[in-house]
């Protein structure tokens, strides 16, 4: 038996009394390059060398631009992205978001619909935005397409993050990378680690 399926919101659209985003007055200006929050992390660390060393930087309002070249070692189906691979890009990029905010948040649900195939050398391009909050919640959307930034869109994502303090990171991360990213004597890559602005 098949049961019929009504057309409802879902965990990451924004409920009725979300409240419209509003960029942070020390928010990187438009076109600043993010650089990476973690040496270590997957998606934009330098030194993870089969992560995805993706370049994000700061738009208008409560958006960013992102770009991921697919290499080989990104491959899914021969010649293609790997889905996990494009999934992480997206979520990469809408959790830096948190950058226009000035707030840490981590990922709490990420929806993808994946709409064409991403070739192994090609370069996604993605745009992000905040669209809507709610308390500690933090509703976003991106899309990302290949073949240049007005070219055909290969992946959506909408999600929702959580809003956490640095005790977050410090009790569920392991210690021995708590304590070498606390001990950063540069202040702004010491808070950059945990996505926590400064």
């Amino acid at each position: 038996m098949t049961v019929p399926r009504t057309p409802t919101s879902t965990p990451t659209t924004p409920p009725a009394g979300a409240t419209a985003p509003e960029r942070h007055p020390d928010a990187p200006a438009p076109g600043t390059a993010l650089g990476s929050h973690y040496v270590h992390c997957f998606g934009c660390g330098p030194q993870q060398t089969g992560g995805l060393q993706m370049d994000i930087r700061a738009g208008e309002g409560v958006e960013v631009h992102a770009e991921f070249t697919v290499k080989e070692s990104h491959q899914g189906g021969p010649g293609l992205a790997h889905g996990g691979i494009l999934t992480t890009a997206m979520d990469e990029t809408l959790g830096s978001l948190n950058w226009m905010l000035h707030t840490a948040s981590v990922t709490g649900r990420l929806e993808t619909d994946f709409l064409q195939p991403v070739p192994v050398d090609s370069v996604l391009h993605i745009h992000a935005e905040v669209i809507g909050l709610q308390g500690r919640k933090i509703y976003c959307a991106g899309e990302g397409r290949i073949g240049g930034p007005d070219g055909p869109v290969a992946i959506r994502a909408s999600a929702l993050f959580v809003q956490v303090k640095l005790e977050h990171f410090t009790t569920h991360g392991r210690p021995a990378d708590i304590k070498a990213a606390l001990d950063n004597p540069d202040l702004l890559k010491r808070a950059r680690a945990f996505e926590v602005n400064p």
